[in-house]
C-alpha cells in the first residue's frame, strides 16, 4: 500500500496589472507555487507542480507528515482596531 501525504495549499485570488484575475496556489511546506485562471485549474496546476517537485527531490518526502491532514483556520481583523495586549 502506498503512503499518502497531505500537504497544505493556500489559494488566493490576485489581480494582475491588466486588471484580470488569476488564482495563485502556494504549498508553504515545500515552497512550491503555481496559478490558474480558475480554482479548478489552480488546484490541478499546484498538484502537478508538487508532484514534479517531489519527483526531482524525493528526499523531501521524509519531511512531510503522512496520514494527517494539515490544520487550517481563518481569523477576522478590523481596520484601525487596537491590539488589546502586546505580542512578545
Amino acid at each position: 500500500m502506498k503512503t499518502k501525504y497531505f500537504l497544505d495549499i493556500v489559494i488566493n485570488k490576485e489581480k494582475l496589472s491588466d486588471s484580470s484575475r488569476i488564482y495563485v496556489a502556494n504549498c508553504p511546506s515545500l515552497g512550491v507555487t503555481s496559478q490558474g485562471k480558475n480554482l479548478d485549474e489552480a488546484f490541478k496546476n499546484i498538484k502537478e507542480a508538487v508532484e514534479l517537485y517531489l519527483e526531482e527531490q524525493p528526499e523531501r518526502y521524509d519531511e512531510l507528515l503522512s496520514e494527517e491532514s494539515p490544520l487550517f483556520s481563518v481569523i477576522e481583523v478590523t481596520r484601525n482596531s487596537k491590539a488589546t495586549s502586546s505580542v512578545r
